[in-house]
């Protein structure tokens, strides 16, 4: 018997080919995959972790005094007004001396912003302020002198073109 050869002979040059193509993409992907986190996060949680370690129990328990208050507050963003109302519920809307908000981006810092709002009506703040569309975080501090009334971050959707 004698076999006939066939037109293609996969040798080891060809798995080396296969093999190289193979770890290349998955490198490649990598390499981009690293280079969108690093051109996109900034990283930054707290500028200084253990000056933050040292100030979180007081932290936590100003939070709960304000969560005990019951005092709370509703964000608003439309047509390029925000709006803030402040409110207790036994004794309604509550006033405050100032009212910051601001807008991070989840993700990147380059279109982050701080907003002050005005007092319009009781317990209603407002400023007009183009908000893109896109995922954003509102930290609110409303505050009577020195004292902080409401502290809060919301994670929320604008949605728009």
């Amino acid at each position: 018997m004698t076999s006939k050869p066939s037109g293609f002979v996969f040798t080891g040059r060809h798995m080396i080919m296969v093999i190289g193509t193979f770890f290349g993409v998955i490198i490649t992907v990598n390499m981009f995959m690293a280079w969108q986190a690093a051109r996109t996060w900034s990283g930054l949680v707290v500028p200084n972790t253990y000056v933050a370690s040292q100030e979180f129990n007081s932290k936590v328990a100003a939070q709960r005094q304000m969560a005990a208050s019951g005092i709370a507050g509703k964000l608003s963003v439309e047509g390029g007004i925000v709006t803030y109302a402040i409110s207790h519920p036994e004794t309604g809307p509550v006033d405050v001396e100032k009212v910051v908000i601001n807008f991070l981006r989840p993700v990147g810092t380059d279109q982050d912003f701080t907003v002050e709002l005005n007092r319009t009506a009781a317990g209603i703040y407002t400023a007009v302020h183009d908000v893109r569309p896109g995922q954003w975080i509102a930290e609110v501090k409303a505050s009577d002198g020195d004292t902080l009334v409401v502290h809060e971050a919301n994670r929320f959707f604008v949605v728009g073109e």
